[in-house]
């Protein structure tokens, strides 16, 4: 009489084992390793500082690659 009932919790026991090895989930991500960023060596750059006697200042960038094209940027702060 206890061989079918100890024979029934064996294979409940191996079925929910089977069970939880089967939700287990590997994520495995491959990224590289390093980013290189090549910037054109032949961009010339321009920076201008500037101050007020009232207590402002700006500083604009200014840069040209080898295309010709032209990007200009001006930061402004007052104390």
């Amino acid at each position: 009489m206890r061989t079918p009932i100890l024979f029934a919790l064996t294979l409940a026991t191996l079925c929910g084992a089977s069970a939880v090895q089967a939700e287990t989930t590997v994520i495995r991500r491959d990224a590289p390793e390093t980013v290189v960023v090549d910037r054109p060596s032949s961009e010339s750059r321009t920076v201008e500082r500037r101050e007020s006697s009232d207590g402002c200042s700006s500083k604009t960038v200014t840069k040209e690659n080898e295309l010709g094209d032209r990007k200009t940027v001006t930061k402004e702060s007052c104390d």
